[in-house]
């Protein structure tokens, strides 16, 4: 998926002034990501192929919280309060009333968030200096892929092809326009 805009350099300036905030955000999203995924799963428990690769997802995430916090605990770090995301709030305020169109928004948006976590784990490997954490992020990167295609697929599988085109044409958009409006930070999203 391409999205329809790409990260501003000053980004991952900010992320590498403070990587102690971004690793403790990185993994409160990871942490969250594997939330997401068991909660599709107990709304669409009828939906078997969701089901199986929802749990799937969701293991992985959680397998990435648990490396996440390796870092975290390497830097003496603790984790902090949970805060929440004010890209990940835009983007689910404009999810469609009704249980199919609101399955679809979801589907995609999932799709979407993890595309973008693939565009900026990748902009973070390839700023950090050769090493463990550089080769963490990258193989971080290669997983959004999958878990985007996981998603997209799945919206596909459950809707009509030019449907979920069409909506996930109008979603790119939205998201577009609020990776532009946000202020920059050192964290994921």
């Amino acid at each position: 998926m391409l999205l329809r805009a790409s990260t501003r350099p000053e980004w991952t300036a900010a992320v590498l002034a403070d990587l102690d905030a971004f690793l403790l955000d990185h993994a409160a999203n990871e942490r969250k990501a594997s939330a997401s995924a068991l909660a599709l799963v107990a709304h669409y428990p009828d939906r078997v192929d969701l089901v199986r690769r929802c749990i799937d997802l969701a293991v992985e995430e959680l397998e990435h919280f648990r490396a996440v916090h390796r870092w975290i605990a390497a830097r003496r770090l603790t984790l902090g309060a949970d805060t929440k995301s004010e890209y990940l709030r835009r983007l689910s305020a404009g999810f469609r009333d009704g249980s199919e169109p609101y399955f679809l928004d979801r589907l995609l948006t999932a799709a979407i968030v993890e595309a973008r976590g693939c565009e900026r784990f990748g902009l973070l490997a390839g700023a950090l200096p050769d090493g463990e954490l550089r080769e963490f992020y990258r193989e971080l990167a290669r997983s959004e892929v999958r878990h985007h295609e996981t998603y997209l697929s799945l919206a596909h599988a459950y809707f009509d092809a030019a449907e979920a085109q069409r909506r996930l044409g109008e979603l790119l958009d939205a998201e577009a326009r609020l990776i532009e409006a946000l202020p920059l930070r050192s964290a994921l999203y």
